[in-house]
């Protein structure tokens, strides 16, 4: 019971966390609500990464759906045979919160450089990454973002849309690695219904 309270909870978390992911991903490939600059290919590099959209978009809420739905899947057994549902779906939860932390670390990962290197955008010097050698340092300097002349403030919209990649992904990151826990926690006690039958009254 507390195994499958948990993972519904965590499963009805991750899901508008990977659809904000999507949304805020797809924003970045249209800096001030513009086209153009997609279409011309002058976004950053890490844009195309797909960080959001797949990573922890997709890739979460596959196991976000799968956790909602732990209790059909537990209970519908393994190749039909309810005897061994336990282990069969022990073993397929494993495989889909193991999905959850590697899309959301890496899109964890990708915001952190797409943020250390920062926009690609039209300088006096034509098009380039002007604060790629300042190791992020720009972003505590406002003062310097108006070397980007285009796309406008494009130093503001990638440092806000990759912040907010890097804090969803990051909760998510977390969640999922809660839940790995407690499942490693249920499978240590033996079998799949311990916490259940630890919490029902004699």
């Amino acid at each position: 019971m507390c195994f499958e309270k948990c993972t519904k909870y965590i499963g009805a978390a991750l899901i508008p966390l990977a659809v904000l992911c999507v949304l805020a991903d797809v924003l970045l490939y249209f800096p001030n609500g513009e086209i153009q600059f997609a279409t011309d290919n002058k976004l950053t590099n890490f844009v195309w990464f797909f960080e959001g959209i797949v990573g922890a978009g997709l890739l979460v809420i596959l196991p976000s759906v799968m956790f909602t739905c732990l209790e059909k899947t537990v209970s519908c057994g393994c190749c039909g045979n309810a005897e061994c549902g336990s282990g069969c779906s022990m073993l397929y939860w494993l495989l889909v919160v193991l999905i959850g932390i590697a899309g959301s670390g890496y899109c964890f990962i990708v915001s952190v450089l797409a943020l250390t290197q920062g926009p690609y955008c039209l300088t006096t010097r034509g098009w380039r990454y002007p604060f790629a050698k300042s190791f992020g340092s720009y972003l505590f300097d406002p003062s310097v973002w108006r070397t980007c002349t285009e796309p406008a403030n494009i130093v503001l919209w990638n440092w806000t849309l990759f912040t907010t990649l890097l804090a969803l992904s990051g909760i998510e990151f977390i969640l999922c690695l809660v839940q790995l826990i407690n499942g490693m926690l249920v499978v240590l006690c033996g079998n799949y219904n311990c916490c259940k039958q630890s919490v029902e009254p004699a």
